[in-house]
């Protein structure tokens, strides 16, 4: 599809191409093989009953940041202060205590991602009921549900600079577009307000190679991931059968605008499990089930990957991985325990492995203002910080 290069869904991050700015070197891993230090680990539990974490977000706004929400598989979100002093010495349950600022039930089923808006004082929950939750974090009272998905909601984004949209994922195929503002009553009557999306798209990543319906249709595929962009305008999307990033301009939602394809052709196992962009929008990371994690620059994306990384194992969906803020590192979970880290321009050497869990590492996430701090949750009910 020909767009007009003034009002290319990428315009906005075009102006601010590397050559116009350099980007702040950070000290934080400068020396990558010993500079690592855990604060501690705390356990994800509720009335002495473990539950395996499912995501993590640190809050956005600055005054905030060292306040993280965890969500997880029995329907929990717990709030943990990281500036508490918990440590690596102490059992999980004492750090719990120490840390932990609050914890609700949100949902009576697994919360596959949850994501802070309007200055934190939001928390939105996508659950595997099919809904998603709007949440006064202070309160902890659900003040709002979003709902027309079919399947699991699996993945949240805001929007960079409108604190009331939203992009979510679902298993049934389909991405949606949700605005705070457009709200309608409650049919059950109760205090929570209904919103329904602004804008629906289905079969956003269909399988050529999916078992066909009746109709010869491929069936539908998961949505795994979803980015908001910096330019305000464009989504990124991933699903689960094929191993394509489909870039999406909000105006027009007949079509994508372009896509990337981080693997081969040829790859015998497809599918993304995550993307993440850096703070600036110029970086993009998309993790696949290769057990390569691949960076495009969005300005680029004609010229394929410009650095691969490997040596971590991404065999479920679970798995996440997370560029830094300032794009200089690339932070991601592993099937082997482990949590692997690379220098972005040093792709071919040896990743930096924490080796702070004893299960499956699945989420993370870095700290959005505190230089170097970042957290991984892991199927060993803990989230190491």
């Amino acid at each position: 599809m020909q767009m007009d290069s003034s009002k290319s869904c990428f315009h906005g991050i075009r102006s601010r191409e590397l050559s116009r700015f350099r980007v702040r070197k950070r000290p934080f891993i400068d020396e990558l093989a010993s500079d690592f230090t855990e604060i501690g680990a705390v356990a994800i539990e509720h009335d002495a009953e473990p539950s395996p974490p499912l995501a993590i977000s640190f809050c956005k706004a600055n005054k905030n940041s060292h306040i993280f929400a965890v969500s997880d598989e029995i329907g929990y979100v717990s709030l943990f202060d990281s500036r508490r002093k918990i440590s690596s010495a102490s059992s999980h349950q004492e750090n719990t205590e120490k840390a932990r600022i609050s914890e609700w039930v949100a949902h009576e089923n697994a919360i596959f991602d949850v994501c802070w808006m309007k200055d934190d004082s939001r928390i939105l929950t996508a659950s595997g009921d099919q809904t998603i939750k709007v949440w006064d974090a202070q309160e902890k009272k659900c003040i709002g549900v979003l709902m027309l998905h079919t399947g699991s909601v699996k993945c949240l984004s805001s929007h960079p600079t409108n604190s009331d949209v939203v992009v979510s994922g679902s298993r049934d195929g389909s991405f949606a577009i949700w605005d705070l503002r457009c709200k309608i009553n409650s049919p059950s009557g109760c205090d929570e307000v209904c919103l329904p999306p602004t804008t629906l798209v289905k079969g956003a990543h269909p399988s050529s190679q999916a078992r066909r319906g009746r109709r010869g249709k491929a069936t539908v595929a998961s949505i795994t991931s979803v980015l908001y962009l910096k330019d305000d305008i464009s989504i990124a999307t991933a699903g689960a059968a094929d191993s394509v990033v489909k870039f999406w301009d909000t105006r027009n939602l007949k079509f994508h605008v372009t896509q990337a394809c981080p693997q081969p052709e040829a790859a015998s196992k497809k599918g993304i499990s995550s993307l993440s962009q850096d703070s600036k929008g110029v970086f993009l990371t998309a993790s696949c089930m290769d057990n390569r994690i691949y960076l495009y620059n969005i300005l680029q994306l004609d010229k394929g990957p410009m650095q691969t990384f490997s040596g971590c194992q991404i065999e479920s969906f679970y798995v996440k991985s997370a560029i830094s803020p300032d794009a200089d590192y690339v932070l991601s979970g592993s099937s082997n325990g482990k949590a692997h880290i690379w220098k972005v321009n040093k792709p071919q050497a040896e990743s930096v492995i924490l080796k702070n869990h004893h299960g499956e590492v699945t989420a993370v996430d870095w700290c959005p203002s505190e230089i170097g701090k970042m957290a991984t949750t892991a199927d060993d009910f803990t989230v190491s910080a």
